[in-house]
């Protein structure tokens, strides 16, 4: 078994807070201001509702998410970046955008790769 290097140990706690399917999706929705659970549940494609409450409370945990619950009937909850979040908020939105930019590029690795492997194992 290997030995993990110093900044190996060190990269991955941060990457593990925000490199999941969907936390990008939320830090980014809940960067624009105060976001409530119904608006993040529009915007977030494909997410389950349990998927998104699991994740909020993660990001709650991890410091980067603010839960407001308003004394309304029914209740308002509504979601909001620390700090902290919004100082990652750039780095997020420049890998969206990367992520936009290469995606056809990644399709096309993709299928270069499945061919080729196809082709290997005929």
């Amino acid at each position: 078994m290997g030995v993990d290097h110093p900044a190996q140990v060190r990269l991955r706690e941060p990457q593990d807070r925000v490199a999941g399917k969907w936390a990008i999706g939320i830090l980014v929705a809940a960067a624009q201001g105060p976001v409530r659970f119904s608006e993040l549940e529009r915007r977030i494609e494909g997410i389950s509702r349990r998927m998104l409450t699991l994740n909020l409370r993660k990001l709650e945990r991890e410091g980067l998410l603010v839960r407001t619950v308003y004394p309304t009937v029914p209740p308002k909850v509504e979601y909001t970046c620390t700090e902290m979040a919004l100082e990652l908020h750039e780095t997020l939105l420049s890998l969206v955008s990367w992520a936009g930019r290469h995606s056809a590029d990644i399709a096309r690795a993709h299928a270069a790769y499945d061919a080729g492997r196809a082709s290997a194992s005929a």
